[in-house]
């Protein structure tokens, strides 16, 4: 295994939810990036933003590491879920809040 998949394999383990995306949740640099931190806004989960535009080496590596051509990349609990058409899918079918409901990831309590 390469170092750069054994870091995002320690990435993708330091939280419930990890987002690989262009940018910061602050300021994507991509509509796709953009339509992904909205929806988990709206889920309301805390997650891990990954900026790969900052370390060629993860980009790149989590494209191999997925097998999933593009970014961003959403995965809960370890499991790759998808990008932003199956997450904004998901999130409009109600699918996204049931998965992360049957993996015990919840909002913070307000």
């Amino acid at each position: 295994m390469s170092n750069s998949a054994e870091r995002i394999e320690d990435i993708i383990a330091s939280s419930d939810v990890v987002l690989f995306m262009k940018g910061v949740p602050a300021a994507p640099q991509c509509g796709f990036s953009a339509a992904v931190v909205q929806v988990l806004a709206q889920v309301g989960v805390p997650y891990r933003a990954v900026d790969v535009l900052q370390d060629l080496a993860i980009r790149e590596g989590i494209k191999a590491y997925s097998n999933w051509p593009t970014i961003p990349q959403l995965y809960i609990k370890g499991e790759f879920v998808g990008g932003c058409d199956i997450v904004r899918e998901m999130f409009q079918s109600g699918e996204l809040t049931a998965m992360l409901a049957e993996k015990s990831v919840a909002a913070p309590a307000a």
